[in-house]
């Protein structure tokens, strides 16, 4: 049997590790990692997503993309007509986004965001108090591979100012009940993961493991 190709797209500035725990059966998928890159200044999503397609090599692939991600695949189905494209922790169109990140673009509040902290992570953990905070530093100085400021203003405009407004019927999404970026209230047909946060791609991957094979070969 011929396998089936497998692109996953990272979160927003996230980089590939984030699915070190995803394992497909080898028998019946070849998985392959996308990284981002850092864009031109004010580049359009759409001819970004254009520039990652080009990365894919096959034809008939299955995408998957996690938040930030999500929205990436969702932008590069039209350059490469996948088999299936499937987006997890994200949103099928701007109508899904929290009441927060609406005002967000209304205000423009998301350009006060300082990108200098997340360009030195490291410094965060100066101000972190607890061992639970310290940790999730800990997470994101792994996770977080691109800290590069011209990335991080992009990425962070491309998502409040997504202009998607219809949902393409043909996306696979798999949201997480305790979602608490994207929260399913705002959120319809979804494949429910019970418990799952924005970052059940890292402690829900069992429930992954056992579920996106099927999800892939379903018709």
């Amino acid at each position: 049997m011929e396998k089936i190709h497998v692109y996953f797209m990272p979160g927003l500035a996230a980089s590939s590790t984030i699915f070190e725990r995803i394992h497909l059966p080898n028998d019946q998928f070849e998985t392959h990692m996308l990284e981002w890159f850092v864009p031109r200044e004010k580049e359009p999503l759409k001819e970004y997503a254009q520039k990652m397609s080009e990365q894919v090599k096959q034809k008939n692939v299955i995408l998957v993309g996690v938040s930030f991600g999500g929205i990436l695949v969702q932008e590069m189905k039209q350059f490469l007509h996948p088999k299936k494209v499937i987006i997890i922790s994200s949103v099928k169109s701007n109508k899904e986004f929290p009441r927060r990140m609406k005002i967000a673009k209304t205000t423009k509040a998301y350009k006060l965001i300082p990108m200098s902290l997340l360009e030195n992570i490291e410094n965060l953990t100066k101000y972190a108090f607890g061992d639970y905070i310290k940790q999730r530093v800990k997470l994101y100085e792994k996770f977080l591979s691109i800290r590069d400021k011209t990335y991080l203003t992009w990425a962070v405009e491309q998502v409040i100012l997504w202009n998607r407004t219809e949902v393409d019927k043909e996306i696979v999404h798999i949201q997480g009940s305790d979602d608490e970026v994207f929260p399913v209230k705002n959120i319809r047909d979804y494949i429910p993961v019970k418990g799952g946060t924005h970052i059940m791609i890292l402690n829900k991957y069992k429930w992954l493991n056992e579920n996106l094979p099927k999800i892939m070969l379903d018709n």
